[in-house]
């Protein structure tokens, strides 16, 4: 999962920063860095789904260096809290913002809505937008040898 992640944000912030409307261009001064957020469900621990995002972020940062300024923000709960953190990011300058948590999928569009000229990325969600993608893990290989198994 952590190669997929890692490429997945690579791609992303690669195809945000080269596909950026031309206006929006503008408001952002020359050879100043893509900002990227990602907002996690949970506190950053020593394992699991946030700590999983977080290696993400940190190879996407080591990856593409100083082209990119990468933060986020930790224990926010799904609901209007999501949004509210969503919608500041964005008014912060936040070009691409990831949102790995289903419960944000509908904040995310929501915010998206507001924000046209910034890029979201909806992790396990399943609703998209012109400037809403999807991504989510490869449940089906582990649950498939779970079968085999039982």
């Amino acid at each position: 999962m952590y190669k997929n992640l890692v490429t997945r944000c690579a791609c992303a912030l690669a195809v945000a920063s080269f596909s950026l409307p031309f206006s929006l261009h503008a408001q952002v001064p020359a050879g100043a860095p893509l900002k990227a957020a990602f907002v996690y469900v949970a506190p950053l621990t020593p394992a699991g789904w946030v700590r999983q995002h977080e290696q993400g972020r940190l190879a996407v940062q080591a990856a593409l260096g100083s082209r990119v300024e990468t933060r986020f923000v930790e224990n926010v709960p799904e609901g209007a809290d999501a949004e509210r953190v969503i919608r500041d990011l964005a008014k912060q300058g936040h070009r691409i913002i990831f949102t790995p948590s289903f419960g944000y999928m509908e904040p995310t569009l929501k915010v998206a809505r507001e924000f046209p000229d910034v890029k979201f990325e909806s992790i396990t969600g399943y609703k998209t937008a012109p400037n809403v993608a999807t991504a989510n893990a490869r449940y089906y290989e582990g649950r498939y040898l779970a079968g085999v198994a039982a």
